[in-house]
């Protein structure tokens, strides 16, 4: 394993890791495959949940285990090696990583921060704070600021329509969000 990768202990997932404390497993790196020491051990930890025949049943995880380990997105070949450790075609897993947004195919940000698009967000001014973020990193949608720490996406619905707009950043939510309220979030991460 490469000296410059921090270990994860097996069996976290999204919710269990902070963005900003991992580093690469580029699966590129050293010739060697990305699924292995921790990341073999904690896909492995959620195979044991399902029944030998149902390993199908571990895709999200695995490719939430598997972007993690590669600096918070995945590429061909990430999703190529998860279908192959389960044993499944790499069109399932292809299906389950482009039809949910929180799987990325492409570099993030240390802190991408996540805009809900949707009715009660757009009404209360969503789009008004995606213009605010886009101007104050000098970015636009799904494209890294230039010091690698930001970027923005526009999500579905978060479910927070009584405090819209809503956002998330990490595993963290926040309503009723203007851009004085973006600012105070944004200091609060460094």
């Amino acid at each position: 394993m490469n000296d410059s990768v921090k270990k994860i202990p097996a069996g976290l997932i999204d919710q269990d890791i902070d963005h900003a404390q991992y580093y690469s497993l580029d699966g590129t790196q050293d010739g060697q495959a990305l699924i292995q020491g921790w990341v073999k051990d904690a896909i492995d930890d959620h195979l044991a949940k399902y029944p030998e025949d149902q390993r199908q049943s571990a895709i999200m995880p695995a490719l939430t285990i598997v972007q993690n380990a590669n600096n918070g997105h995945l590429t061909a070949q990430s999703m190529a090696e998860v279908a192959d450790y389960l044993g499944v075609t790499s069109i399932s897993v292809y299906e389950v990583a482009t039809f949910y947004s929180m799987y990325e195919h492409s570099p993030v940000g240390q802190y991408k921060i996540c805009v809900c698009k949707n009715i009660s967000c757009m009404l209360r001014g969503s789009d008004e704070l995606l213009d605010y973020l886009k101007e104050k990193f000098g970015v636009g949608l799904n494209e890294v600021s230039a010091d690698g720490k930001y970027s923005i996406k526009e999500v579905e619905c978060l479910g927070a329509c009584g405090g819209a707009p809503a956002i998330y950043i990490g595993n963290d939510y926040y309503e009723n969000v203007d851009p004085k309220r973006m600012d105070e979030i944004l200091e609060g991460l460094e």
